[in-house]
């Protein structure tokens, strides 16, 4: 099948230090038209210094200097452009940015997302719950708004037991509870329909599509993210952290979706593993 879009994400784990370790062959030979990535950790003129001049770079910095921070890098400029999410409680701080592309006729929206790592009984945590119910409420509005729109990046929740190759151990831990998981009932729920989430609760279904989950069945993984600790790549102990979460007629429009894990530990340049789908917009 013909593809004319190509869209990538990835958490780089600071992207100085990725593009020391091998970020740009990545980025040149990925063929993709925009590049979603989270935790730049920098300013936008040092992004710039390091993305050659052939991409458009938009960057929502975090207010705290080395800390999160989103971009999205394409190949064609975007049509509007579109920073934070939610009120004043909520608002990301380098965590959500938005952008409106035109890709052969065809408008696609991108939000590359950062969501708070999250540490349960904390402010931390207390972050999280107000970006996900940020999120939930700017995912309705932008399914009401526009029919083909890609919410993609390291969203540090496992959905299901299937996401955490060691689940178990991790049912009280930020990233796998169970009030986080019933945002993500709700958020792939069949949109209007009150779904039954995993917590307990009743949510109001989004209508999303898990393009990672439906495009590799049931099945372990596959991870997009490993510990440092031990030999958790080595082994393939991960999380399937990072999404592509998108609309109906979006994942009608998948034709591929990988994960591009990296061939050995030393050869990796984040602990997260670009996660790419090709869509045939038109």
């Amino acid at each position: 099948m013909p593809t004319n879009f190509r869209l990538a994400s990835v958490n780089v784990n600071g992207v100085r230090a990725a593009y020391r370790k091998g970020m740009a062959e990545w980025l040149a030979n990925s063929g993709a038209d925009v590049v979603a990535l989270q935790e730049v950790r920098a300013t936008t003129e040092q992004l710039t210094e390091l993305i050659d001049d052939s991409w458009h770079i938009e960057h929502d910095a975090a207010a705290a200097k080395g800390r999160a921070g989103v971009a999205l890098i394409s190949r064609v400029a975007p049509d509007a452009v579109r920073r934070g999410v939610g009120g004043a409680a909520a608002h990301s701080d380098g965590r959500w940015l938005e952008a409106d592309y035109t890709i052969d006729g065809e408008q696609i929206t991108v939000v590359s997302v950062y969501m708070h790592s999250g540490e349960v009984g904390t402010e931390r945590q207390e972050q999280k719950w107000a970006m996900l119910d940020a999120m939930s409420a700017r995912l309705a509005e932008l399914a009401q708004e526009r029919d083909r729109v890609a919410v993609v990046g390291d969203l540090n929740v496992g959905h299901r037991e299937l996401d955490i190759k060691n689940w178990k151990g991790n049912r009280k831990k930020a990233g796998f509870l169970l009030e986080e998981r019933a945002y993500f009932d709700a958020f792939f729920a069949p949109a209007g329909e009150k779904a039954q989430t995993v917590d307990g609760s009743e949510r109001a279904g989004l209508g999303y599509i898990d393009v990672g989950r439906t495009f590799a069945g049931e099945v372990e993984g596959p991870y997009t993210w490993w510990s440092n600790r031990g030999q958790a790549f080595d082994n393939d102990t991960g999380w399937r952290i990072d999404y592509h979460v998108v609309t109906p007629a979006l994942a009608s429009a998948v034709t591929n979706y990988r994960v591009d894990r990296y061939p050995s530990y030393d050869a990796r340049w984040s602990d997260h593993a670009p996660v790419v789908a090709d869509y045939r917009l038109s």
